[in-house]
């Protein structure tokens, strides 16, 4: 299987656009999408400031974005895509629906990251007079960075994978190639290779996942 230097390039420009998608709308994910995790940690019945209604109505919320499938969001963000960037096609214009598919995602992985942290620990913040805000950001956070981190990988590697079908609506990166050159114009060598490429990065980005889970947990020694 011999490609020639202009197929090597369009792989490399695929690469850096699937790295860009990927981290970019990751990022802003986490921005909103933290946040939201934290607080339904925090309004849950027992939570350390319970409020049932706040806490069904983002539930809510949260359980309808990751109800659509990627493939629909995609196509029903395509307005406010071209909004927000000015076209519908190309890498950037796949961030915001990314975005809307990482969000709840995150959400609901921080918070079951959180609910995991020892219960005594957050009762003996509270015994000695800490706020909510102290004990989210001094205990529930760093507790449970480690698992945070590897949520973190886990939403990366999911993420690679919407970014992935945004090839059918032209939105660039491997996916894109893989779908324009390995099943529309039956070139499976270019296929193979793109697929090739997705893997070792989502081996990679677990890989550095599960090695910063090993530094940051206390347990492992």
């Amino acid at each position: 299987m011999i490609l020639d230097l202009a197929t090597w390039k369009m792989l490399g420009q695929g690469i850096w656009e699937t790295l860009y998608m990927v981290l970019a709308s990751t990022f802003i994910g986490y921005v909103f999408g933290l946040p939201l995790g934290v607080l339904l940690v925090a309004t849950k019945p027992d939570g350390i400031h319970p409020n049932r209604i706040l806490y069904s109505v983002i539930g809510l919320i949260i359980n309808i974005l990751r109800s659509i499938p990627f493939v629909i969001l995609l196509i029903l963000v395509l307005p406010v895509t071209r909004v927000i960037v000015g076209t519908s096609l190309g890498a950037k214009a796949v961030i915001p629906a990314l975005t809307f598919a990482a969000a709840p995602y995150i959400a609901r992985m921080v918070e079951s990251e959180l609910a995991e942290v020892n219960k005594g620990v957050i009762e003996a913040a509270k015994a000695m007079g800490a706020s909510d805000g102290q004990i989210i950001r001094k205990v529930l956070l760093p507790e449970a960075k480690p698992s945070l981190i590897l949520g973190a990988a886990l939403v990366l590697t999911t993420v690679v994978g919407y970014s992935c079908m945004s090839g059918f609506v032209g939105g660039g990166g491997l996916g894109d190639i893989a779908v324009r050159y390995g099943y529309y114009r039956y070139d499976i060598p270019v296929m193979l290779v793109a697929v090739v490429f997705l893997i070792l990065l989502v081996q990679a980005i677990q890989l550095a996942g599960n090695k910063l889970y090993a530094k940051t947990d206390k347990r492992i020694r």
